[in-house]
């Protein structure tokens, strides 16, 4: 007989710090086996947010899938600051480079609803600018 599928969860935890909590508790899985194989899963994105998608089945097992780092952590890690702008659109918080986008861009391109490295440059770009952080071309702007 198949597994049935009794919940999916998308939650984040930082990379090898994830503890049995009520987050866990609600989805009925076997929290301390889980904790286990995603710091396990994580050791080399020390540092960093981990979304993970978890399935949980009707007999407490469970599947998950660790996804990339979010983009707004990314980006204020790149500008090195700890928030984004209070007022979107009309304060800069922080500058970076084009080429910063690009890097970024390409690490998130696995998750991102884009065909070409330029569309996802784009959606990053984007989310800067909510942020408050202005993006420089090369000196240009």
């Amino acid at each position: 007989m198949a597994k049935r599928i009794t919940r999916i969860a998308k939650l984040e935890f930082m990379a090898m710090q994830a503890k049995p909590g009520a987050e866990l508790a609600s989805l009925g899985i076997n929290m301390p086996q889980f904790t286990q194989q995603f710091n396990d899963a994580t050791k080399d994105r020390a540092g960093t947010v981990v979304p993970v998608v978890i399935t949980a089945y009707d007999d407490k097992s469970f599947d998950f899938v660790l996804k990339t780092t979010p983009a707004a952590f990314l980006l204020k890690k790149a500008a090195g600051i700890e928030k984004g702008a209070k007022k979107t659109g009309s304060e800069t918080v922080a500058t970076i480079s084009e080429d910063k986008i690009r890097e970024i861009a390409e690490y998130k391109m696995e998750d991102l609803n884009a065909n070409t490295i330029e569309a996802a440059m784009r959606i990053i770009e984007g989310t800067a600018k909510n942020m408050g952080i202005k993006v420089t071309n090369g000196g240009k702007e």
